[in-house]
């Protein structure tokens, strides 16, 4: 073989070794640009998502504003409805009571006159007391009369202890003053007289 032929395969060689190189540094070089646009491409959603982000926060915080601001004005307008309560809790009861000092006045005038007519006294202060009683009766107000009953200290208060061959013992015999219950609680306890073994 030649000298000129041993020698073109090496320069085949090297040419190819050319070529491998050139084609890996195309391939470096192309791998470097796909990774750069798809950076520029994963920064531009990252920008939008961000701006998505902060306007949905300045949204939030908007409306966290605008609800603390309609809890504060809850409040105070509870605070008034509550203290408005407290001061007219009794405004109905007090309206329904003004009638009863009305005829009660009424009363005291027509007993004050020359010519009393015992008859017409009387009839007057029953008919305060039906419209005190009817007062009562719409507010829940109850009278405690426990004649006959047996003794609770809940809502009876014992006065007297009586030997008593006529009654169970423990046994109410009579009430020296009525007692009173507002929606089943007491207002006022029923002073009694309570029989006692002898």
């Amino acid at each position: 073989m030649t000298e000129q032929e041993s020698k073109q395969p090496e320069a085949v060689a090297e040419t190819d070794t050319d070529q491998v190189e050139a084609d890996q540094v195309d391939a470096v070089e192309a791998t470097e640009d796909a990774s750069a646009e798809s950076a520029v491409e994963a920064e531009a959603p990252t920008v939008e998502a961000l701006e998505e982000a902060q306007k949905k926060a300045e949204e939030n915080y908007d409306l966290a504003l605008r609800t603390k601001a309609e809890m504060e004005n809850l409040k105070r307008r509870t605070e008034k409805d509550i203290d408005s309560a407290r001061k007219f809790a009794l405004e109905k009861i007090a309206n329904e009571l003004l009638g009863v000092r009305d005829s009660m006045e009424m009363g005291l005038d027509a007993a004050q006159s020359d010519d009393v007519d015992i008859a017409k006294l009387r009839e007057g202060s029953e008919l305060t007391l039906k419209m005190l009683s009817s007062l009562m009766e719409k507010f829940n107000i109850e009278p405690v009369d426990p004649t006959g009953e047996k003794f609770n200290p809940d809502f009876h208060q014992a006065m007297q202890m009586i030997e008593s061959e006529e009654h169970e013992p423990n046994t109410v015999i009579n009430v020296l003053q009525k007692g009173y219950t507002l929606n089943g609680r007491l207002l006022r306890p029923a002073l009694v007289m309570v029989a006692k073994a002898q």
